[in-house]
């Protein structure tokens, strides 16, 4: 089993920034991609962006490019979430999700095997 505990969140102004923090536990050799997710009040939960464990390979939601930057230290079993212009839109509470060495593309949320509770962003206009 692998515990995943997101921290962070808050109240940002528009064009302000975030980082959060995801801390893994437990069996964190099942934590070789971790992702972090979003959802919005009323919406579906969509994908943000996911790593993979060297940490040379990332990927990102269109939306997200060039404002949001993934990143781990596996010394620390921390995964993080820079988030640069933040805009209200990306107001939603944050997840992060981790996997083992799974088939499957990264960008499917189904592929995640163990999730965290959340942390809530909120980008005041």
């Amino acid at each position: 089993q692998v515990q995943l505990v997101e921290s962070g969140g808050g109240l940002v102004q528009a064009g302000g920034s975030l980082r959060l923090s995801c801390a893994a536990s437990g069996r964190t050799s099942s934590t070789y991609t971790m992702g972090w997710i979003r959802q919005a009040p009323g919406k579906e939960r969509e994908f943000v962006a996911a790593i993979r464990w060297s940490g040379l390979s990332t990927y990102y939601a269109d939306s997200m490019k060039g404002r949001f930057t993934i990143s781990r230290d596996n010394a620390k079993n921390t995964v993080y979430l820079q988030m640069n212009s933040l805009k209200p839109e990306d107001t939603a509470v944050y997840y992060c999700a981790g996997r083992g060495l799974s088939g499957g593309s990264v960008y499917s949320l189904g592929t995640y095997d163990y999730w965290g509770q959340g942390t809530q962003v909120t980008v005041s206009s």
